[in-house]
């Protein structure tokens, strides 16, 4: 069993240089070696070989010992030019859990007004609509035709673009949107990460059993702050 895709795997996901025992657990768990002596071995000799192919004049990257750990960056000789690059990249979006929440909604239940989301999610989600669409990941759809024809919203090629997706259909599942949502905001899914009470059942179940058929207006929901 060759070990470097693995290793190389986790050195390139990995946002800040990752150390050896953080590497040698984490190959442990995914592929049930219980020696460790031997697994520390093998992941060394796997880190040097590694570290010697990036090395050559044919990659312009390489695998580098920074702070105690390894990480993946750009060699010397291509500062200049990946520099001019990012230059040239648009900044990363930064959204808050319920901007997340909304854009999910929008997202999965395409094309839906206003009053659906907030159906979904237990609260007023217009404040989070107008910070959706100035970051261009949201866009108007035509009208409902239901009483009172509020406006409709679906997502952009601006939102394909920044989460990587051919399109909608590549979307994840619900639960594991939800993970990822964990992942990023542990500290902010608790019940008081809004003003106003929230359902306490998962997002994914209130899309998913959210009635197809809703009212032209939806019925009292809490406010919460603009993302």
């Amino acid at each position: 069993m060759s070990l470097k895709p693995k290793i190389e795997a986790i050195i390139y996901a990995a946002e800040t240089p990752i150390t050896l025992d953080q590497i040698i657990q984490l190959v442990k768990d995914s592929s049930g070696i219980s020696d460790g002596t031997e697994l520390r071995s093998q992941v060394m000799l796997a880190l040097g070989e590694l570290k010697a192919e990036y090395a050559v004049d044919a990659h312009g990257i390489e695998v580098r010992e920074v702070a105690g750990g390894y990480r993946m960056s750009t060699k010397p000789e291509q500062h200049d030019l990946v520099r001019s690059f990012a230059k040239s990249l648009k900044p990363p979006i930064r959204l808050s859990l319920q901007a997340l929440e909304t854009l999910a909604v929008i997202a999965y239940k395409q094309p839906i007004t206003v009053p659906e989301i907030s159906e979904i999610r237990g609260v007023d989600s217009s404040g989070v609509i107008a910070t959706l669409l100035d970051r261009k990941l949201i866009t108007t759809s035509g009208r409902k035709d239901v009483i009172g024809r509020p406006i409709l919203y679906k997502t952009t090629k601006e939102f394909l673009l920044r989460f990587g997706l051919k399109d909608v259909h590549e979307l994840p599942s619900m639960e594991e949107f939800e993970k990822l949502v964990a992942e990023s905001f542990q500290s902010d899914l608790m019940p008081t990460d809004e003003v106003g009470e929230r359902k306490t059942e998962p997002l994914s179940q209130e899309i998913t059993t959210a009635s197809s058929e809703f009212p032209a207006e939806a019925g009292h929901v809490e406010n919460e702050k603009s993302a």
